[in-house]
């Protein structure tokens, strides 16, 4: 017996994600229920829901981001509960609250952590007025009339952000004073577009810092625990490619003072939910950069050196539980990465790729999870994020996890759409990854890792004819005489 209040979830969203809950849901014995767009029918999570039911719209993300549709759907299922996953609509406090109004029941934040979170300068705002450190920064709103004047003030180099933003949209690196207006100009406009909110601020661009976060959950009776930090310092424009957990050489002072601030701002923001606290670290301070009131993309490494589940977590606290661990009983164990496997071509400027999955096989073994949504015959599109799957792996050190999940990425095989395996291969492999030498701006020092060696290829070659033959050797008879003309295997 599970016995929470609700028996049915409701999951609004797809891909990786929306697996990744199911299997949770299963495990505390709730049933799943699943929208989906028509373009995503045939997609593990839908197969695997116990019920699914179509959306529409003018495109299939205008579908996901369609409320009345997704509360219409929650109520058709008879789901008591609705996990937003990430992405979407997943902060969006209308739609938490619209949740709530329904009567069923937000696995999330309250609106108001939300809002609160959602907002930079009011998360910048609040989090410096409760004493916690900062970037310096000039805030447009505080003064529009003096704004640029008091961002050049500052001194370059600096960073131009939008209030609400994601993935590093709207963002602009300024290293000369001089063009901080086009910046400026640019940044509000791609705001507007993208988040439909041109309000900006300019703070200190911090150069090659390291991007630092802790995992923090907390509940209705005022317990606030962290579950340690991961490391998220391999980017690129603003996205995160590999995270690890832990940080790479902290030392316990450090990562203890970091994850005591993160469930300081949790605790003052009275924040109920499963959380993620970002700082920038550089010269040895740490700041506040943003927090995210969501499940992180990354939560699987934190889920595998402390052996916490934090969907079930959140579900927990969601039913008005308290939290399920003390933080004493958070004692992490060994080190873990993920590679996020993306339809990408990094040696093309990251370029997005599309195709149908025609072989698909994943590496396996102990210590090695798979977090999914992809199945052979799906069509990649670039309707949506060009995430595909994550290769989290764990093991007893930082240089045998890295060695383990570089094998993984040359272990995997998949047929039919380009993808970054062999870049995210290339990174775990590197001496400056290995050493720890890393920082945000690592992969722009480093434009060899994207570019890639044409002599690497021979290995993928020589494996994939080592995997032609059984059912894989049917798989790739089927390939078209389009992929068949290119005459490679396109990982």
């Amino acid at each position: 017996m599970h016995e929470l209040p609700f028996d049915t979830v409701l999951i609004a969203n797809r891909g990786e994600i929306a697996v990744r809950i199911i299997k949770t849901l299963r495990k505390l014995g709730l049933r799943s229920a699943i929208v989906h767009h028509d373009i995503d029918a045939r997609t593990l999570a839908v197969s695997m829901a116990d019920a699914a039911i179509a959306i529409d719209g003018p495109t299939p993300i205008a579908a996901y981001l369609d409320i009345p549709q997704i509360i219409a759907a929650a109520r058709q299922a008879s789901a008591g509960a609705l996990h937003p996953g990430y992405g979407f609509l997943s902060e969006n406090a209308k739609f938490a609250r619209a949740v709530t109004s329904a009567g069923i029941t937000f696995i999330g934040p309250s609106p108001e952590n939300i809002e609160l979170m959602g907002d930079k300068i009011r998360a910048r705002n609040f989090v410096q007025q409760h004493g916690f450190p900062v970037v310096p920064c000039a805030i447009e709103e505080d003064d529009p009339t003096t704004f640029v004047r008091r961002a050049r003030a500052m001194g370059s180099p600096l960073l131009v952000k939008p209030s609400v933003s994601g993935g590093g949209k709207g963002m602009q690196i300024v290293r000369d004073v001089g063009v901080l207006e086009d910046a400026i100009a640019q940044a509000r406009s791609e705001a507007q577009r993208y988040f439909g909110d041109g309000r900006l601020y300019v703070e200190r661009h911090i150069e090659n810092p390291r991007h630092i976060e802790v995992q923090v959950l907390g509940d209705a009776f005022g317990n606030v625990a962290h579950l340690f930090e991961r490391e998220c310092s391999i980017q690129r424009r603003f996205q995160k490619v590999i995270e690890e957990a832990p940080a790479s050489g902290l030392s316990s002072e450090l990562r203890q003072r970091i994850c005591d601030t993160a469930v300081g701002i949790a605790r003052a923001a009275n924040y109920h939910s499963a959380g993620t606290v970002e700082f920038l670290l550089g010269g040895g301070e740490f700041h506040f950069l943003e927090m995210n009131t969501r499940l992180q993309v990354e939560h699987p490494v934190t889920e595998m050196i402390t052996g916490v589940d934090l969907v079930a977590e959140q579900i927990h606290i969601a039913a008005g539980r308290p939290l399920g661990l003390a933080q004493s009983d958070v004692v992490p164990s060994g080190h873990a990465i993920e590679a996020r496997l993306c339809a990408e071509a990094p040696e093309r400027g990251y370029a997005p790729t599309t195709g149908k999955v025609l072989v698909l096989d994943y590496p396996g073994g102990e210590g090695i999870r798979i977090d999914s949504g992809l199945s052979r015959g799906q069509k990649i599109t670039t309707a949506f994020d060009p995430l595909l799957a994550k290769i989290i792996v764990h093991a007893p050190s930082r240089i045998e996890t890295a060695q383990k999940a570089h094998r993984a990425m040359r272990d995997l095989v998949l047929l039919g759409c380009t993808t970054n395996a062999s870049f995210l291969a290339r990174i775990l492999a590197d001496d400056g990854f290995l050493h720890g030498q890393i920082h945000t701006g690592y992969l722009e020092e480093h434009p060899h890792i994207a570019a890639g060696d044409p002599r690497a290829d021979l290995s993928a070659f020589l494996a994939a004819g080592a995997l032609l033959t059984g059912p894989v050797r049917e798989s790739a008879d089927a390939v078209s005489e389009l992929h068949a003309a290119l005459g490679s295997w396109r990982n």
